[in-house]
């Protein structure tokens, strides 16, 4: 029983991690300069996902865990704006390579896999207490 928990608990905060990466990539959007104050796009982020062997069960399941969280390496998107502070010499701001559509989809699908496995610690939690009132 205690296995199961173990590897919804380790997708719990795999999908976690995955939602504070999307939430950054969202409030970024708009951001033209980098953390020293430079003209630069903010690089968006994206989480790569491994098994965890070290979580490996004797039914066979397995955990999951954070590989990395990589930079989206794409060019950024350049819209005109010859007024703009940051806009390099022919008037072009790059801006982040953000889709908002893509971030919201990939939001709700880390929102239902995190409810799922909610889902999966309450059905544990009840098999284990119910094991022990026929025991008892």
């Amino acid at each position: 029983m205690f296995s199961a928990l173990d590897v919804s608990t380790s997708a719990l905060v795999a999908q976690r991690i995955r939602l504070n990466a999307i939430s950054s990539n969202l409030a970024n959007m708009s951001t033209t300069r980098n953390e020293r104050g430079e003209p630069e796009a903010y690089q968006p982020r994206f989480v790569v996902f491994q098994t965890d062997h070290d979580l490996t069960t004797s039914g066979g399941g397995k955990g999951v865990k954070v590989r990395s969280v990589e930079f989206d390496t794409s060019p950024p998107r350049m819209k005109f704006q010859p007024g703009h502070p940051d806009a390099n010499p022919q008037g072009y701001v790059a801006y982040p390579n953000i889709d908002l559509t893509t971030e919201f989809v990939d939001a709700l699908e880390a929102t239902r896999a995190y409810e799922a496995n909610i889902g999966v610690i309450e059905v544990t939690n009840n098999l284990g207490q119910q094991t022990l009132r026929i025991l008892a």
